[in-house]
């Protein structure tokens, strides 16, 4: 793919962590790229190990200005071609990086906006595209008043966060109250208006500001549901037809130009009204977590890793992007009070039924010990269930995650 004369030379932070980023690294080395590491590990898995031509050990990682000087010494005088980061805190690192190199990407202003909440809406809400109601606050006092002028209900998060860790839901001010003791220790969050719909994902690979790979992916329900009511089984549905969806397909678009998004992957989460608005949620420059770029990839039979890698190393995504599944990701958490899986119910039957449409089954088996779903994505384990038809798609998917139990006694 690459010619003889030069291999495209990617500096990759955090290339093993968090896991799925592993992937991606492996798909630098399957288009013939140069792969050159740093991060805070001091072992790399074998499989990550060897794809790396050099990796550079800094413990203090996050220490931005140091790492950049320690990179820049490193390197000397080899050039990089690309810096990546596909880990939702090391998005401005790889901007002062590329600053640092010369290396082309998003820099280190539009790494900022992506990075704050706040900054990210005001950008959008300057070129008119419809965002939540929202101000930031660093005081108690600052978010009691922001959520009277935005009304109740409210959300409140992180101006930084990632996922929905630490964010709460207050629908008077009672449970605002509550809310605030929860989040002390943030240093400054965003207040927002409360959107009633569905909540999706909208992702891309671009590559010159051009989409090449594009996925719409349906919470069932909302991850912040599901992180308040742990007994829930979250399920994301990566579509495979977005005619309906067309809305928040259209928002994508016009996030990606008034934030200015050249090459990589970007990860958008919108909502849908129940009269049809798509409203902004908030966007990474960065893949999803949750596995679901593993989602994509059973939806349309093919290698977002991989195409991911072609897009920053070629400008192209070369593979046939043409969806035929809808593919739903079935999260479980244990039940019970033990400190160990004890059995797996229900299963069976649904596997003896329809298992040719599950291309995964990864529970964690008796015996073990339960994770902490909070701190792991698949919680006690995960599972795929593809169908072209959604709703026999979605079916499956509820009976999974109703019928089948991680029993934990």
């Amino acid at each position: 793919m690459s010619s003889n004369l030069h291999r495209p030379r990617v500096l990759m932070i955090s290339p093993a962590f968090p896991a799925d980023v592993a992937y991606f690294t492996r798909a630098l080395a399957e288009v013939d790229a140069v792969i050159l590491g740093v991060g805070d590990q001091h072992e790399l898995p074998p499989e990550v190990g060897r794809v790396l031509s050099g990796y550079l050990h800094i413990s203090n990682l996050w220490d931005e200005d140091n790492t950049v000087h320690r990179v820049a010494e490193w390197l000397g005088e080899h050039q990089v071609d690309r810096v990546e980061c596909l880990w939702e805190p090391g998005v401005v690192l790889a901007a002062k990086l590329r600053a640092r190199l010369g290396v082309p990407g998003i820099s280190v202003d539009q790494a900022y906006t992506f990075r704050n909440k706040e900054s990210m809406k005001q950008v959008l809400d300057a070129a008119g595209i419809r965002t939540p109601h929202h101000y930031n606050a660093t005081t108690k006092d600052q978010v009691r008043e922001a959520a009277a002028t935005i009304g109740f209900p409210v959300v409140v998060k992180p101006i930084d966060g990632a996922g929905s860790a630490d964010t709460y839901t207050a629908a008077d001010e009672g449970e605002l109250e509550s809310v605030l003791s929860l989040v002390e220790h943030v240093p400054e969050v965003a207040v927002e208006e409360f959107i009633t719909g569905e909540e999706y994902t909208y992702d891309t690979v671009c590559a010159d500001s051009q989409v090449l790979w594009e996925s719409v992916t349906w919470y069932r329900p909302k991850p912040l549901v599901t992180r308040l009511n742990p007994w829930i089984s979250q399920t994301a549905v990566c579509l495979r037809d977005l005619e309906p969806v067309s809305a928040g397909v259209e928002l994508g678009h016009q996030v990606l130009e008034a934030l200015g998004f050249d090459t990589g992957f970007t990860h958008m989460e919108w909502f849908l009204t129940p009269s049809g608005e798509a409203v902004f949620g908030e966007i990474g420059a960065r893949s999803p977590g949750g596995r679901l770029p593993h989602g994509m990839n059973f939806s349309a039979d093919v290698d977002v890793f991989r195409g991911w890698a072609e897009a920053v190393c070629y400008g192209s995504f070369s593979q046939d992007t043409t969806k035929t599944f809808n593919a739903c990701l079935i999260f479980k958490r244990a039940v019970g009070d033990g400190s160990h899986i004890t059995r797996i119910e229900g299963l069976e039957p649904i596997l003896a039924e329809h298992g040719a449409f599950m291309p995964v089954v990864d529970l964690v088996p008796p015996g073990q010990p339960r994770r902490d779903w909070r701190q792991v994505v698949t919680g006690d384990g995960w599972m795929v269930a593809r169908h072209p038809d959604l709703d026999t798609a979605l079916h499956l998917a509820d009976r999974l995650a109703s019928e089948v139990r991680v029993v934990a006694d």
